[in-house]
């Protein structure tokens, strides 16, 4: 098991995507979890959470809302605004609010969970793609820049994994959904949520310091066919 006693860690939109597997694990790991359900589309948002939460170990970044399904020539202004409203503009803030306090106390772990639909090339997923790209170029710039003051910054970029955002059980229960499983992921099923999560613990913890502005593939093998 791994080991986060004494650890404070504070996950965003903690009821959605990732959220509820992440705060169950951590805990079991044995971190103080700060868990905020907000969406923090608001400029001055990621800092006022940023304070409130107190001293941070670590920061999961977990944004999300449900994925559009537009055809590229389809997609109007206001879904592309509402996908990088909702999943990129907080990333910025959120790091620039918590760096300092980390610096302060040493260094510490940001983790972004973000998406492997910014990997591989999925039809009618445009607008969703862009913001989860922009996610994980950001994280590897603004990941080599805080290496030095000991705060490691990495994303998990998942797809088929077992959540209830994307992965509800009424999408599970379909047969053609099944079907596509078999099809298209190597692994033949959905990556378990705790797996998902206890990956997410490892990089909060002291054992995981030597990864710096790095995107790992979480998707039972679907992106790296």
């Amino acid at each position: 098991m791994i080991n986060l006693s004494g650890q404070r860690i504070l996950v965003t939109q903690a009821q959605d995507f990732m959220g509820p597997a992440l705060c169950a694990m951590l805990a079991q790991c044995g971190a103080e979890v700060i868990a905020d359900e907000r969406l923090l589309t608001a400029p001055q948002d990621a800092q006022a959470l940023i304070d409130a939460a107190g001293p941070l170990d670590a920061l999961v970044i977990n944004l999300a809302l449900p994925a559009p399904s537009t055809p590229v020539t389809h997609i109007n202004e206001a879904e592309w605004r509402q996908v990088f409203e909702v999943m990129v503009d907080p990333l910025p803030r959120l790091v620039r609010a918590v760096v300092p306090g980390m610096k302060a106390r040493g260094g510490g772990k940001i983790v972004v969970m973000g998406s492997a639909s910014a990997l591989r090339g999925m039809k009618r997923a445009a607008s969703y793609s862009a913001a989860r790209g922009a996610q994980l170029a950001y994280v590897q710039a603004a990941g080599v820049e805080l290496a030095p003051e000991n705060i490691q910054l990495n994303a998990v970029a998942q797809n088929f994994v077992d959540n209830p955002t994307y992965f509800p059980p009424e999408v599970q229960a379909n047969p053609r959904f099944q079907e596509r499983l078999k099809r298209e992921v190597p692994l033949g099923r959905l990556v378990k949520a705790e797996e998902d999560a206890s990956f997410v613990a490892y990089l909060c913890s002291d054992a995981a310091s030597c990864f710096v502005g790095q995107v790992f593939p979480m998707s039972g093998g679907w992106a790296v066919r």
